[in-house]
């Protein structure tokens, strides 16, 4: 049996940070890699050794198998750890380490092919007696057997890349016309982002429970579960929440799913941890979605119910050691929870969003664990998943797991870029949600049209601490008594302050000695400032004490608000621009990305709503539309090209 002494951890981000704790923590020496966009990365600060293993773009860095390889063999590592996503579920790169005669800490290649597959596992799940839902597995991977197949399904039904996962690749059909539209789609988003655009169809289970379990086995013929995650709140078909266990969960339940999970793990002689996914409807029968043949996003809330680290569990069965508990031993104490922090704009269409951390400060309190990788002012690239990191809470019950959770959202201060923590608060609040009875659909029920999706105008609290704020910052460049200096002390200042394409009117009195009187529109303020470093404002608002982060910069604010964010800007001195009233046909990029499908040439005409070209960015493809009637004047980009938000890519006229 192996003895490890150097692990390479072949990942970055949130998931390389979390598995060097652990290595670290048992004596292992670790190696990170890095692209050229990660080199100061906090997971390349943390290791013992870091390597240089290519461009930023994903497909020549963190999945080039022969860069991995050659960076374990320079550094001497003994073992590769593949974490989540990339090349964690690469049956080739497993067989590679093998060959190479490193460690791959994962399970056989046999079983990741397999289980990769979602037309071959099913088949597989099928045979082992595993409950599988009604669909189409078959080779024959044309449009007309698709038809044909779907037809027999019935509608509604989804579209699933066969090698894919995380939502890409994934569409829910209602109407036969929309079919063929949505297989070319699927089949695009598969290829680029898994190298296959094999596809299966399934009939689409109407608002079901997404209900996981988690497996492990060893080298010994030992395998166990250790309980379930829900996994339903989910947007796209990406998970949003977490938790364990199952709200509805029954003791009959738990048992019949892991009986099954344990099936579907002995097909495989399955070793490691590993996650079979499975739909539960409100019959309370389940069927088998897909087996992850690696550690999940949603790992930690199973390691706070039942007090396991699973990452260390992963390195005793990687070095041949038995699992150290038998399945009667496995406890489940408490509940927890967790939400993934995404940098992407829920009120713009959750575009995914890039640029620099301003600030950091996780909200680190009591049974709150936070798994994140974030620097203050490193760049969130355009070139790899938008996840930040993930809050995770730990309660005696639910409803104090929620709780806790709740608060570590609303205090935990992110600024410089946009991300969804609005939501998460939101979600979390809700009454449905706290009821525990909700389902896949919850989202799309729920907040089809929720305030916190759309953009959030700063309330008048906001813009008088803005005021206050741009006022401080001026007085520290011009002191007393030039600060603010006008010709007849009782005259306020007037700030206009700006949010997008929006201006705010804001009075500030200052006179020395006494708090800053505000007027926002109607609504008067006394502004007493405790203290001001640049990084916190203690500030005293009409008689109420409180602490507010913020960054301020060339007269750009970012201003921490429970929870969330806003991005102020003083325009007092601008000029005040024209609006555009009509619609125009320049097409922009909405965000850094690569071009991946130009559908247009110059001189064609073109009707309002027409997919002119698709950009990838963020491991997601966005299609991007006309605005207007009218003919292609100029187009400005191929298939291939990077390009920046804002660029413009073409104009109709």
């Amino acid at each position: 049996m192996p003895t490890l002494k150097k692990i390479l951890i072949a990942n970055r981000g949130e998931i390389a940070c979390r598995l060097q704790r652990t290595a670290q923590a048992l004596g292992y020496r670790t190696v990170a890699v890095f692209s050229d966009a990660d080199a100061d990365a906090l997971h390349v600060q943390m290791a013992d050794e870091a390597v240089n293993i290519g461009p930023a773009p994903a497909q020549q860095s963190y999945l080039s198998i022969p860069a991995m390889l050659d960076a374990a063999r320079r550094t001497g590592a003994d073992a590769i750890h593949p974490g989540y996503g990339f090349l964690s579920e690469n049956a080739g790169f497993a067989r590679a380490c093998q060959d190479a005669g490193i460690t791959f800490i994962g399970p056989s290649p046999e079983a990741i092919e397999l289980m990769g597959s979602k037309r071959l596992s099913k088949l597989a799940m099928i045979k082992a007696g595993v409950p599988c839902i009604k669909g189409y597995q078959g080779a024959e991977q044309d449009n007309a057997t698709l038809s044909r197949e779907a037809a027999r399904i019935g509608y509604p039904l989804m579209i699933k890349a066969s090698a894919g996962g995380g939502g890409r690749g994934m569409r829910l059909v209602h109407e036969a016309k929309d079919l063929l539209e949505q297989l070319r789609t699927a089949r695009s988003e598969a290829l680029h982002g898994f190298g296959s655009d094999e596809l299966i169809l399934e009939q689409a289970l109407v608002d079901p429970r997404h209900v996981e379990v988690q497996l492990f086995g060893d080298q010994h013929g030992n395998l166990i579960y250790l309980g379930e995650r829900d996994c339903s709140i989910q947007r796209r078909h990406q998970k949003v929440i977490e938790e364990a266990p199952c709200p509805v969960m029954t003791a009959h339940l738990r048992q019949a799913m892991g009986e099954a999970a344990l099936k579907a793990g002995r097909a495989v002689n399955y070793v490691g941890a590993g996650t079979v996914e499975f739909l539960l409807d409100a019959r309370g029968e389940f069927y088998f979605l897909e087996m992850n043949t690696r550690l999940q996003v949603e790992h930690p809330v199973t390691e706070l119910v039942t007090g396991l680290d699973l990452v260390a569990w992963q390195l005793r069965v990687a070095e041949g050691l038995p699992l150290p508990l038998r399945q009667e031993h496995v406890q489940l104490n408490g509940h927890a929870m967790e939400v993934r922090l995404y940098a992407e704009d829920p009120a713009h269409d959750f575009l995914p969003q890039t640029g620099r951390i301003a600030a950091w400060e996780p909200a680190l309190q009591g049974d709150i664990r936070i798994d994140h990788s974030l620097i203050e002012g490193q760049n969130v690239s355009p070139f790899y998943d938008p996840m930040l990191g993930k809050i995770i809470a730990h309660g005696a019950t639910r409803e104090e797991a929620r709780r806790k959770l709740l608060r570590a959202v609303q205090d935990s201060v992110l600024l410089g870029v946009q991300s969804n923590q609005r939501l998460l608060a939101s979600l979390l609040e809700h009454p449905q949600f706290i009821s525990g009875e909700f389902s896949t659909g919850f989202i799309p029920t729920y907040f089809a049209d929720h305030a916190c999706l759309h953009p959030r105008a700063p309330g008048a609290e906001a813009l008088a601490i803005a005021a206050a704020l741009f006022y401080q910052a001026s007085a520290q460049v011009h002191p007393a008594p030039l600060a603010g200096w006008r010709n007849n002390a009782s005259v306020p200042l007037h700030y206009r302050i700006g949010l997008d394409d929006q201006d705010w009117s804001v009075e500030l009195n200052a006179e020395p000695g006494e708090p800053y009187r505000i007027q926002v529109a109607t609504t008067p303020f006394e502004l007493k400032v405790i203290q001001c470093d640049g990084r916190w404002a203690s500030l005293e608002i009409n008689g109420i004490r409180r602490r507010h982060a913020y960054r301020l910069e060339a007269g750009h604010l970012w201003l921490f608000t429970r929870p969330g964010s806003l991005r102020l800007v003083e325009r007092t001195q601008a000029l005040v621009s024209s609006q555009v009233s009509v619609s125009t046909g320049t097409l922009k990029a909405p965000m850094d990305g690569a071009i991946v499908d130009v559908l247009v040439t110059e001189g064609s005409p073109v009707i309002k709503g027409q997919l002119l070209v698709v950009l990838e960015a963020m491991k997601m493809e966005h299609p991007l539309k006309s605005g207007i009637d009218g003919v292609l004047k100029r187009l400005q980009v191929r298939v291939g090209d990077q390009v920046k938000n804002r660029q413009i890519l073409l104009e109709v006229e």
